[in-house]
């Protein structure tokens, strides 16, 4: 099930993630919109507040968007062509309904021993050939950060392995550092796959 105490920061701090957040289109996103076929359905997983769904909105896309956060699900909500709704990881679609999956260092907030079902999850919800897109941080090991927020870890070579197994070919990676919400630089992974 969802982290309630990392909800809870989500809410309690979502003035400031909606800043942070507030920047132009990143080129992952912008690549992310490009693979998929005009007017295609995609889903925005752990939307936040709903910035890079509305981008995905303007350029012409489908968008379903979900967060355990009501706060950000409300935010998400305000953005034309975004269809937004309060949903976990556990709720995806059993079958396939879309073009393209953008998890965007949202399934780092799952647990280790529920990883691998919601991305056997993922790869079900997508068509044949469907982009998926995963953004993650890199390291080891559970751990709670200084906000409270619940994240597991893993290596490169651990989230490869982990998607080839289930069925996706990797395509690109792409690595680099990042200051986020709890005022950390930290390294991450962005991941293209395709089902």
């Amino acid at each position: 099930m969802a982290d309630n105490q990392t909800l809870t920061v989500y809410d309690n701090k979502i003035q400031d993630y909606i800043k942070l957040t507030a920047e132009p289109a990143s080129q992952s996103l912008l690549a992310f919109i490009q693979d998929i076929p005009d007017g295609g359905r995609v889903l925005d997983l752990g939307c936040g507040p709903g910035g890079a769904a509305a981008e995905m909105a303007q350029c012409g896309l489908k968008v379903d968007a979900i967060d355990g956060s009501q706060k950000m699900v409300d935010a998400a909500k305000e953005y034309p062509g975004v269809t937004a709704w309060k949903a976990t990881f556990h709720d995806l679609p059993k079958q396939p309904r879309y073009d393209g999956i953008y998890a965007n260092f949202s399934l780092l907030h799952a647990k280790r021993s529920d990883f691998l079902k919601h991305i056997k999850a993922c790869y079900c919800a997508l068509f044949q050939g469907g982009v998926f897109h995963l953004g993650m941080k890199l390291g080891a090991g559970e751990k709670r950060d200084n906000l409270g927020r619940f994240y597991t870890y893993y290596s490169v070579e651990e989230l490869t392995e982990i998607l080839v197994s289930e069925g996706f070919t990797v395509k690109h990676k792409k690595e680099g550092e990042e200051m986020g919400l709890a005022g950390k630089v930290e390294p991450f992974i962005m991941i293209k796959a395709y089902a």
